[in-house]
C-alpha cells in the first residue's frame, strides 16, 4: 500500500466502542460449533482488521453482528453483541441497517440486472423513518466516479473492481455509523485493491465511519487498520495496533507471508504453522 494513505486519529472523546463482542458462541446446523467464546471491540471511528485463514469464523463474526445467521441455520448460542450499547439480538437485520450498521458481504452481491443507479436508489430504503436525511448520490459518486461514469449501465456487466465499489456504495447510501467489510479484496488485481482500500481509508478519515474489516490479505487490511484480531478455530489469539501486528514475528511469517529475514514464505514453507504458533499452546 501506498504510504500516503491516512488515517483518522480519533480523539479521546471518540474511543468508546461503537461495537462490543462479548464471548460469543455461534453454532451452525444446531451442532457444528463456528464461535468460540470471541470477544472484540470497535472504537468509533477506527478501522478494526478480523484476519485469519480461511474457515477460521472471520464472515460468521460478522453475520452474528448483522443478524444474518439465521439465513444460514446459525444461531448466536451466548455471549452478546452490542452495537452503540443496545443489544443487536432486539433487532431485525433490516432495523439495524436503519439505525446505521451497514453490512457488505463477500463477493459483491450486486442487483446484475438493475443500472448502477438503480442498485444505489435500492439502497435509500435504508434511509426510511430518518427525517430530514435524503441519499447523497453525489458522496457515492465522489469516491467513485468511475461508478458515475457507467451509471446507466447494468451491474452485471461491470468488473469485478467496480461490482465491489458499487457495493461499498450502496452501503455509503445509508449513511452508516459502522460498515462491516468482507473480504472486499477478494479477485481482485492487485491495483484495484489499492484502489479499493485507499478509498476505504478516506472514507474512515474523512466520514468517522468505523469499520469492522475481514480481510485474508492482512498487508493490505493492517495498512489501513488502527488495530487487529486474528483468528483461528473460531477464536481470537492475537491482537494488537495494527503497527505492531504488522512487525511481530508470528503475524510476519503466518499471515503476511514473511520469514524473519523479510523474504518472502511459500505456502509449502508453511504448511506446518499449526504445530509451531507459540500462541496456541
Amino acid at each position: 500500500m501506498r504510504s500516503e494513505i491516512l488515517k483518522a486519529t480519533p480523539t479521546n472523546a471518540e474511543t468508546a466502542s461503537v461495537l462490543e463482542i462479548n464471548n460469543i458462541e455461534v453454532i451452525y446446523n444446531k451442532v457444528v460449533q463456528a464461535l468460540r467464546g470471541l470477544s472484540l471491540a470497535v472504537p468509533r471511528g477506527q478501522i478494526v482488521a478480523l484476519l485469519g485463514s480461511n474457515g477460521a469464523g472471520k464472515s460468521t463474526t460478522l453475520k452474528a453482528v448483522s443478524g444474518l445467521l439465521a439465513l444460514e441455520d446459525g444461531l448466536l448460542a451466548s455471549g452478546s453483541v452490542r452495537y452503540n450499547g443496545q443489544s443487536t439480538a432486539q433487532y431485525a437485520p433490516q432495523q439495524l441497517v436503519r439505525l446505521g450498521l451497514s453490512h457488505v458481504m463477500e463477493g459483491r452481491r450486486v442487483f446484475e440486472d438493475l443500472t448502477v443507479e438503480e442498485n444505489l436508489v435500492a439502497a435509500t430504503y435504508a434511509l426510511t423513518g430518518r427525517n430530514q436525511v435524503k441519499p447523497d448520490f453525489d458522496l457515492v459518486y465522489s469516491y467513485f466516479p468511475r461508478l458515475h461514469e457507467r451509471r446507466k449501465g447494468l451491474a452485471g456487466y461491470l468488473s469485478g473492481g467496480e461490482q465491489q465499489m458499487l457495493a461499498i456504495g450502496r452501503a455509503l447510501i445509508a449513511e452508516p455509523q459502522l460498515m462491516l467489510l468482507d473480504e472486499p479484496s477478494l479477485g481482485l488485481a492487485p491495483k484495484l485493491v489499492e484502489d479499493i482500500f485507499t478509498i476505504i481509508a478516506r472514507i474512515n478519515a474523512e466520514r468517522g465511519t468505523s469499520m469492522l474489516l475481514v480481510e485474508q490479505n492482512a498487508t493490505v487490511a493492517l495498512a489501513v487498520a488502527h488495530s487487529g484480531y486474528i483468528m483461528e478455530n473460531g477464536k481470537i489469539v492475537i491482537d494488537g495496533p495494527a503497527e505492531r501486528l504488522a512487525q511481530d514475528a508470528d503475524v510476519r511469517e503466518f499471515y503476511l507471508g514473511m520469514g524473519g529475514g523479510g523474504e518472502a514464505k511459500s505456502y509449502r514453507d508453511l504448511k506446518h504453522y499449526k504445530r509451531r504458533k507459540r500462541w496456541l499452546s
